[in-house]
């Protein structure tokens, strides 16, 4: 079990007067078994005129609120505590082959099969969302994932077998590319950040007919040995889940090439980056706007810290 403090920080500064902005946000972390936030604060300046709590429909917690009065600038701050195990995922050649977990959806949301409760969610992730196109593109996805995902090839070996080809394929640069770009430029330039590298992925998945869903939250980074922790460097992060008939779903880290362990904090979970934003909302007035976001994730000595309670 690890102990973590999770600070998210996003400020955006406005070049004239905001008079209106509705907001939705992520930011409160999901509870799961392996994982139980302790702690959440979410703090919001200027303070709304209106905010409220409840689950998306994908389960996810949210915050929505919104504010009436002018301003130039708005603070968000996220603060929580959360106890996080690491999970224990099935070895891989004992899933079933993929093509199995391909037809069993596709046979049932045709008709031919019943399906349980989870099968039937999980075949909402087999289709073209907003930030996933399926298009013309999808036939290149399908080719490129076919050459791990061989005939009857263990679902989790050939799901770990793309990511390690993504990871080797692919380079990371945060300059590459922005919240917008498509997954087609992604695939054509093999350059991009977990963002784009979690799309790519989920795309690869669902032209097999397979179901693919974004995951979005925090990643532990270490610094180098012998330096101290840099206060906001760690970023947001994001990573894939895969839907494996009796196992359920089994998550894989393209950008690092691995199933996520205890450093990995799940924050939320949707089909792609767009169901799951940190912050998003409308706004009426502002004209350009600069946003400034900065995470820490801190691990937490429980013995030392003595109390359950996220400091201010």
């Amino acid at each position: 079990m690890a102990l973590y403090d999770v600070v998210h920080d996003t400020t955006y500064r406005y070049d004239s007067a905001v008079l209106l902005s509705q907001q939705v946000a992520h930011l409160r972390p999901r509870e799961l078994d392996g994982q139980h936030t302790l702690t959440h604060r979410l703090e919001i300046d200027p303070a709304p005129a209106q905010r409220s709590e409840r689950s998306d429909f994908f389960g996810n917690p949210v915050t929505a609120f919104a504010l009436y009065a002018p301003h130039a600038e708005l603070a968000v701050h996220a603060h929580s505590r959360i106890r996080v195990a690491s999970p224990t995922w099935p070895e891989p050649a004992a899933s079933p082959p993929w093509e199995t977990a391909r037809d069993h959806l596709r046979d049932g949301l045709s008709g031919h099969a019943p399906l349980q409760a989870d099968a039937r969610d999980a075949g909402q992730y087999r289709f073209a969302s907003p930030f996933v196109a399926l298009g013309d593109e999808a036939v290149a996805y399908a080719d490129y994932a076919l050459q791990c995902f061989t005939p009857g090839r263990a679902l989790i070996e050939a799901l770990l077998a793309l990511s390690a080809r993504i990871h080797a394929d692919f380079r990371f640069d945060p300059e590459a590319t922005s919240v917008a770009t498509p997954v087609a430029e992604v695939f054509a330039a093999r350059s991009g950040v977990c963002q784009d590298f979690s799309h790519l992925m989920i795309a690869c998945l669902r032209a097999l007919g397979l179901a693919a869903r974004y995951v979005s939250g925090y990643l532990l980074t270490e610094p180098p040995p012998g330096q101290p922790r840099l206060i906001g460097a760690d970023a947001s992060h994001a990573w894939v889940a895969v839907w494996c008939p009796g196992l359920g779903w089994v998550d894989v880290d393209p950008t690092n090439d691995m199933q996520p362990a205890a450093g990995h904090i799940t924050l939320a979970w949707g089909r792609d980056y767009g169901d799951v934003c940190p912050l998003r909302g409308v706004i009426l007035g502002g004209g350009g706007h600069a946003v400034d976001v900065a995470v820490t994730v801190m691990p937490v000595d429980e013995e030392q810290s003595g109390t359950v309670d996220a400091p201010d």
